[in-house]
């Protein structure tokens, strides 16, 4: 039952605690005390020693830990054509705090021309023994946090314009990876699984949104974003309610949009958040297709806490009542570091969780 392709057995969603020599450097370079050059040779410094430890801890595909970004998200974001940095009056409420208070404004037409992050994917690659993975943002966090991102009304009087370009501004991505080598990259799909809360459907609702509406447009964008890819490229979705300085954003469980999850997206395989009563029960599964796999959240990533086997074993079983267990892989249930601030826990005890995950995947799939 040992998987040769992604998703594997014992996977992780891929972003990382920075390391304080990766923090330093960011920060001298933020106040131009060190060139671009010194902060890149820290970054890759650190990258390769991530990817050996990722090595170490026994999992099949690595990431650079987003270690040269500072969100999740903006960052890509960032780096298509007609998208810019925009400074908000204030974050994202996350439970208990603001995020920094940064965004993206479209202010032409959206494209893609080339990223960074296509090199960002080769370094990886050129470095590590297994499979290299890349994570971008799904197609939905250009739209979807609950401040209206701004767009100019000049480049898109209307959304549809708006939503077919960043559809195909996605295409143009994912195949340029796929031609950089990339056969495994995995879309971090966050408000399909805020459509899960009544509070979040409400905020859409308020700004002039169908909540309704926005959960098959989400799935149409990722469903163009991988009509280009080569056969042999696995494109997996990460679902996760809010990720920052081990806060979250929503809850509810998967019921409200699996429909779409699972008959409309044509994704290989759903990380799927399941870490705590916030993201509902398994009963969902029971619409996974054939032939797709889900890897399960039941690592939590925001304590430092090391989930007992006994306890995750218990877990896995009760999925297996929904879904084949052959079907089934688990992981960490969401990044270490959405977020370069991080998560409330140390680098020591996210290591022991990614030892933790491939110690039970071999032994309840061998």
């Amino acid at each position: 039952m040992k998987r040769t392709k992604p998703p594997f057995r014992a996977d992780h969603v891929g972003s990382l605690l920075r390391p304080a020599a990766l923090k330093d450097a960011r920060a001298k370079r933020a106040r131009a005390e060190i060139p671009a050059a010194d902060l890149k040779a820290v970054e890759d410094r650190e990258i390769e020693r991530a990817i050996r430890k990722q090595e170490e801890a026994g999992l099949q595909s690595v990431t650079d830990g987003e270690f040269r970004r500072s969100w999740w998200h903006l960052d890509f974001l960032w780096g298509l054509d007609g998208v810019e940095r925009h400074v908000m009056d204030s974050g994202i409420a996350f439970a208990g705090v603001n995020t920094r208070a940064e965004g993206i404004k479209v202010t032409g037409k959206v494209g893609f021309s080339g990223h960074p992050m296509i090199e960002h994917y080769k370094f990886v690659a050129a470095h590590t023994k297994v499979t290299p993975k890349i994570t971008i943002p799904a197609p939905s966090a250009i739209y979807g946090r609950p401040m209206a991102t701004p767009i100019d009304k000049q480049a898109y009087p209307d959304l549809d314009g708006f939503f077919h370009d960043i559809g195909q501004a996605y295409r143009k991505a994912v195949r340029a990876f796929a031609d950089a080598g990339c056969r495994y990259l995995q879309l971090d799909e966050v408000f399909i699984a805020m459509l899960c809360d009544e509070k979040y459907r409400q905020q859409m609702r308020d700004r002039g949104d169908d909540p309704e509406r926005l959960g098959a447009i989400y799935g149409d964008l990722i469903n163009v974003a991988m009509s280009d890819i080569p056969a042999d490229m696995t494109i997996t979705m990460h679902m996760c309610r809010g990720n920052y300085k081990s806060t979250f954003m929503g809850a509810g469980g998967y019921e409200a949009v699996q429909e779409i999850l699972f008959n409309k997206i044509n994704v290989h395989g759903y990380f799927m958040e399941y870490d705590d009563a916030r993201s509902g029960g398994f009963e969902p599964l029971r619409m996974l297709p054939k032939g797709k796999q889900v890897v399960l959240g039941i690592v939590t990533t925001k304590t430092g806490k090391l989930e007992s086997k006994d306890d995750l074993k218990r877990r896995i079983d009760e999925a297996a009542k929904f879904a084949p267990l052959d079907q089934l892989c688990i992981s960490g249930q969401c990044g270490f570091a959405s977020t370069e601030e991080g998560n409330v826990l140390t680098e020591d005890e996210q290591w022991a969780k990614l030892r933790r995950i491939v110690e039970v995947a071999e032994e309840v799939w061998g």
